[in-house]
């Protein structure tokens, strides 16, 4: 067998495939790596007493499932059929789908939102329904039950769909990935009317676009939202 070969049947175990990811991905956790393979999207080889091993080839494909995650927020089940359209030998237009990247919310160091995530417009993105499924990674099934529980509302003769649409759709098609549907996620809409109502009655709404007001309801905006953050947390610790 040649030196090449040799090279090319070398096998590594997680700890290495996070060594040669981690300057792209610093946050790659082997449970991380070991989801993905449950979830079909790499297929390593498993040693007699059941240790993964992989190849350099599935090395490239994970970094391929994270770019995507990453830079294109697709969710794995779009990340998939691409890998298996790749893997048929067929070569995917992953330029034409899912092309528009989901906008990022401003975090403070902690990962908890600040007030410049409550004060960041959704700018002029304007979306069709069919650009918004397919920068989502969303159907349009997925699309009707979003609107349906009121997930994502538009105004009254508003026909397109802004950033805000963008990442709600997003995240609820990531959260569907993980067994939360649409359906399941009413409770996160009574939660934000009645925390914007709680809102209203410091900073009346008559007066949210002007100066002090306006920083003033960003900053108890953050607040709020992150004293849930830390009784989520706190409570899935408990």
């Amino acid at each position: 067998m040649s030196t090449g070969e040799v090279e090319r049947e070398h096998l590594l175990g997680i700890s290495e495939v996070i060594a040669e990811l981690s300057q792209e991905f610093p946050e790659l956790s082997p449970s991380q790596i070991r989801y993905y393979n449950e979830q079909g999207l790499v297929e390593p080889r498993r040693t007699p007493s059941g240790y993964r091993k992989f190849t350099y080839g599935d090395v490239e494909r994970l970094r391929f499932v994270l770019r995507m995650q990453k830079d294109r927020f697709w969710p794995l089940s779009h990340i998939r059929q691409v890998l298996d359209q790749m893997d048929s030998g067929a070569v995917p237009d992953i330029e034409l789908r899912a092309t528009l990247k989901v906008p990022q919310v401003t975090l403070a160091a902690d990962g908890s939102p600040t007030a410049e995530s409550i004060t960041e417009g959704a700018g002029t993105t304007r979306l069709t329904r069919e650009q918004l499924m397919d920068s989502a990674g969303i159907d349009d099934q997925m699309l009707s039950q979003i609107e349906e529980f009121e997930l994502i509302r538009r105004r009254p003769n508003q026909k397109y769909f802004d950033a805000d649409a963008l990442v709600v759709a997003s995240l609820v098609g990531e959260l569907a990935e993980l067994g939360l549907e649409p359906r399941h996620l009413r409770g996160f809409r009574t939660a934000a009317d009645r925390e914007v109502g709680l809102l209203d009655q410091v900073v009346p709404h008559s007066t949210r676009q002007q100066g002090a007001a306006a920083t003033k309801l960003a900053e108890l905006a953050a607040l709020s939202v992150r004293l849930h953050t830390v009784l989520v947390r706190s409570d899935l610790r408990s």
